[in-house]
């Protein structure tokens, strides 16, 4: 009985000596003062308030640019990846994707932070915007302010380039069934095969050509498809097809000695190309768009024509090598 009766005294003493210890621990985390409430519009508050991905807007991070898969594509992208790395950013490139849908759901995810697109690509295949705009700025204004509202991108400064889509043939095709003009080609569609992008006969912008020129694409004898790059003009010079779709800037329009015809009711609009941005990429990265629009006028019809010639023409230049060339000779003002 004795032990019991010492071992129950020792307990309030215990009980005092540990309030002792935490007593003041608690007082002191009680009055510490609750950390402030992010302010509205902080932007570093609201960021971490409500995580984004970091790989594709934090500062310092690699910037991927992507780009459709034909050569002036590739070029530009190329353009832009050089540039860039020149202005001292870190560049992750993934060319080559595919077409528009596949490029821009890439930009939308985050799987790239840029790539290049054609004002008019932008309007119609993806704003599926149908309306004729005045001029140049129209259309870029449009494109900009529909990227921004729906997707969270923007577009920077555009190039003066048209890539406008043509028709082509060979001097002895446009002789022998007097083609000048799409309305010419149009009225011969039965008797010639037609060759260009997979996607071409279901474009927006080809479903108001046939509109424009009466039944244009389904009245030719044959459409193959024969992709965005020198597969077409192949074709054509083995006497595979008889017209190809082509882009007014494609550097083997003049050195195959083709025949452009004339868009004689003015259907198509202007094809300029600018970088569209993740605004969040952006945002981190504020030197891009400086850097990218310093480039922008560099692209004229005739350069771009050029820079094409020698990726696709005899010379099968590399694409790198190409605008690495082009840059030392034409640095552009800062």
């Amino acid at each position: 009985m004795t032990t019991i009766r010492k071992q129950s005294n020792r307990k309030p003493a215990l009980w005092l000596a540990l309030l002792a210890i935490f007593l003041p621990l608690l007082f002191a985390a009680c009055a510490a003062p609750a950390a402030p409430a992010p302010a509205a519009g902080d932007a570093a508050a609201e960021s971490a308030a409500t995580p984004i991905d970091a790989a594709a807007t934090e500062a310092g991070s690699p910037i991927k640019i992507g780009s459709k898969d034909f050569t002036e594509a590739i070029l530009v992208a190329e353009l832009y990846a050089q540039v860039l790395e020149q202005a001292g950013f870190t560049v992750e490139r993934k060319f080559n994707l595919g077409a528009t849908p596949i490029a821009q759901e890439a930009l939308v995810k985050g799987d790239i932070d840029l790539y290049p697109e054609y004002t008019s690509t932008g309007l119609q295949e993806v704003l599926k915007d149908t309306e004729r705009y005045a001029d140049a700025a129209a259309i870029l204004a449009a494109v900009r302010t529909g990227y921004e509202e729906q997707f969270q991108l923007t577009w920077l400064d555009a190039s003066p380039f048209n890539n406008t889509n043509v028709f082509a043939t060979t001097q002895a095709i446009a002789e022998q069934y007097g083609l000048k003009t799409y309305s010419d080609l149009a009225a011969n569609a039965a008797e010639l095969r037609l060759g260009g992008p997979a996607e071409f006969p279901d474009r927006v912008d080809t479903q108001g050509l046939d509109e424009a020129y009466g039944g244009f694409v389904p009245n030719f004898k044959e459409f193959k498809a024969l992709g965005t790059g020198a597969l077409r003009y192949d074709a054509l010079k083995n006497g595979e097809v008889d017209v190809i779709v082509a882009f007014g800037t494609d550097g083997r329009i003049a050195g195959d000695n083709l025949v452009v015809l004339e868009d004689d009711k003015s259907f198509y609009p202007i094809y300029n190309i600018a970088p569209v941005v993740r605004m969040d990429t952006l945002a981190a990265n504020s030197g891009i768009a400086d850097a990218l629009n310093a480039v922008a006028p560099l692209l004229t019809n005739e350069v771009m024509a050029g820079l094409n010639y020698q990726v696709d023409g005899p010379d099968k230049a590399e694409p790198g090598d190409v605008i690495r060339s082009f840059l030392e000779q034409n640095a552009p003002a800062q």
